[in-house]
């Protein structure tokens, strides 16, 4: 049986509405012994059940996992994974002979806060945000392997930036399944080399794939530049919407030898693309309306709000 965690009168409200986390001004008091990342049941001040969800120091105090009162274990993993698969293969990007790139999990949006897992052709790339994911990992990629049957042969968990600093995890990326490099996935018919292994994020910007589509539809006999550049998702499109001129530019040289990568995957030889290891800022000054067609996707320039108020 799992320990308890107790509102404050009143504060159960928002849960009702099925709101995934309880904040930790709204506790009124916990079981002792609670660890950081187990499972807690969350009870009104009258000791009424409401949720289910794992415990973490901080702000947000429980990621709820269950509105129901149940156990969390390999049935409970693989019906939520079962059933956001079976979401993405209702709108098409799933188990599509033209799109083998996808987000299969996104944290409170399929109702696993704290966990991220992008699916890059035979690779799932696993991320946890939350002390509990991470200490669930195991259980979780043995669930994915088993929903996910002959379309996964690796998982990848990468975790080592996105969890508590002060929970001294120790946590290191590596494949905790399987173990192929082969890095080539598909988008919408187009190829793309995924860096897991040192790239942003997951690798590569799942969330940017319609608007890479969008763009395809804008670039015919345009000039265009493509600003920060990172893998060249946009220069790529753009080629196949049939863009007079691309260019690339992003301050990493990695970032454009993977761009360069990326084209000749898919345009082999084609002299309508160059890429420049440049300061994005300096290139625009330069430009002097050379282009017509711009995508601005700028990293995030203060990463936490105390750098706002220092700059």
């Amino acid at each position: 049986m799992y320990k308890n965690v107790y509102l404050k009168k009143g504060k159960e409200e928002s849960l009702k509405r099925f709101h995934p986390w309880v904040f930790s001004g709204a506790i009124a008091h916990v079981d002792d012994g609670i660890q950081e990342g187990e499972f807690v049941r969350v009870l009104t001040s009258s000791g009424d059940f409401v949720a289910v969800g794992h415990f973490q120091i901080g702000s947000i105090a429980v990621r709820v996992l269950s509105f129901d009162d149940i156990q969390i274990n390999d049935t409970f993993w693989r019906n939520r994974l079962s059933s956001a698969l079976t979401m993405r293969q209702a709108i098409g990007i799933a188990d599509n002979p033209q799109n083998n790139t996808f987000r299969l999990v996104h944290g409170e949006g399929d109702n696993l806060p704290g966990l991220v897992i992008d699916c890059y052709g035979k690779t799932a790339v696993m991320q946890a945000h939350s002390v509990g994911m991470h200490i669930c990992r195991e259980a979780i990629a043995q669930a994915l392997v088993y929903v996910m049957g002959q379309r996964l042969e690796n998982v990848f968990y990468k975790s080592e930036t996105t969890l508590p600093y002060k929970a001294g995890l120790r946590q290191e990326n590596g494949f905790i399944h399987g173990g192929c490099n082969d890095n080539i996935a598909v988008e919408y018919g187009l190829k793309f080399h995924v860096d897991w292994l040192k790239g942003q994020k997951t690798g590569f910007f799942v969330d940017q794939r319609d608007n890479r589509s969008l763009l395809e539809r804008y670039a015919k006999g345009r000039t265009v530049l493509n600003m920060f550049c990172y893998t060249g998702g946009f220069s790529v499109y753009a080629m196949r919407g049939g863009a007079n001129l691309v260019h690339s530019v992003d301050s990493s040289a990695k970032a454009i030898e993977l761009t360069n990568a990326n084209v000749s995957l898919n345009f082999p030889g084609d002299n309508r693309h160059e890429a420049f290891c440049e300061d994005a800022f300096k290139f625009l000054d330069a430009a002097d309306g050379k282009y017509d067609l711009i995508i601005l996707d700028p990293p995030a320039f203060a990463k936490h709000r105390a750098a706002l108020h220092n700059a």
